[in-house]
């Protein structure tokens, strides 16, 4: 079979899934080596196609679907626990501050609810916590989306509306200096946007993986925000504070 084959085999197959194992696709191609999927992969990562992850996993480069929380919270969990450490030292205790859905929210929340600050989210991960916790959460109502386990739609922007925080922590699926900060989906994107402009200070919380590129709904641009990430990235930081562990 020859590569163009192959690779055409592997689109299909990673269509279908959200995450792939390399070692799983060669219950795809049974009689192709490991090596040789491996550069099959490299040359469609190069093309732009596929990202390759960390511990050998791979999915579709389009980041304009949004992936369930189960495969978010696995997915660089080292990079997302430093930028929660970071993003927990900008809150100083008293202030009121919103916490986004999503696998990097549900790491500051984990953070944070020692705290003596009021928590506004729809991150149902919130409803998990239990115990004794200095920090006052509220919960906001909304359609609840399993997949992503987060509230959002009418209800929870009407809400938003009415609500002013000190300090807010946005998720982030994509982010590039060309298109700002984009997101796969209308109502996560709206929601966003009313708490960017209720909030004093508005923090993006992006791992590295997701900088430079783009999803299918804008939210807003780069202007007057800061970014939480793992490392920096020298096109971004001419634009944009990029705050790292560490500085």
């Amino acid at each position: 079979m020859i590569p163009y084959e192959r690779q055409k085999l592997i689109m299909k197959r990673l269509g279908e899934v959200e995450l792939l194992k390399i070692d799983d696709l060669q219950d795809v191609l049974p009689d192709v080596s490991v090596s040789t999927l491996r550069r099959d992969l490299k040359e469609l990562e190069k093309n732009g196609r596929v990202q390759l992850l960390a511990g050998g996993a791979v999915k579709l480069s389009s980041v304009s679907h949004e992936l369930g929380v189960s495969v978010t919270s696995a997915l660089y969990a080292s990079e997302k626990e430093a930028i929660a450490r970071v993003a927990c030292e900008q809150v100083s205790d008293g202030e009121a501050v919103y916490v986004d859905s999503g696998s990097s929210g549900t790491a500051l929340l984990r953070y944070l609810v020692d705290r003596d600050v009021t928590i506004y989210t729809g991150n149902c991960t919130a409803c998990y916590i239990t115990g004794d916790i200095k920090a006052k959460i509220i919960l906001l109502g909304g359609q609840y989306d399993p997949r992503t386990s987060s509230l959002s739609g009418p209800i929870t922007e009407d809400l938003l509306g009415q609500l002013y925080f000190d300090k807010a922590f946005l998720g982030v699926n994509a982010v590039s200096v060309e298109r700002g900060v984009t997101n796969p989906t209308h109502d996560e994107a709206a929601k966003k946007r009313i708490v960017r402009e209720n909030s004093e200070a508005t923090y993006l919380l992006c791992d590295s993986s997701k900088f430079n590129r783009v999803s299918n709904v804008r939210v807003f641009g780069l202007e007057g925000l800061v970014i939480i990430s793992d490392k920096t990235d020298d096109h971004l930081a001419e634009h944009v504070q990029i705050l790292t562990p560490g500085d």
